[in-house]
């Protein structure tokens, strides 16, 4: 996990699905692919999932970190998918 990661989750919780080119946008980064790499990372931990071309939520996995339900030491690759 990356510091700017749970940043990206608090603003899919505030804002709700979001693509990686918006989370770019928010964030005012310009390294290409940047939140699209990140959010793959996440995905892989089951805290976010693609729900659509280019689009992603925040799953009940990555809520439960966020309110500090789940510990980071907890995370595996490829929690929560089955």
């Amino acid at each position: 996990m990356r510091p700017v990661d749970e940043r990206i989750m608090e603003t899919m919780r505030d804002e709700g699905n979001l693509t990686p080119q918006a989370l770019d946008e928010t964030f005012g980064v310009t390294a290409a692919n940047h939140a699209s790499n990140r959010l793959s990372e996440l995905a892989k931990y089951g805290l976010v999932e693609r729900i659509g071309t280019g689009l992603y939520r925040l799953t009940d996995r990555g809520e439960a970190f966020l309110n500090e339900e789940l510990d980071a030491s907890e995370l595996t690759p490829d929690a929560g998918q089955d």
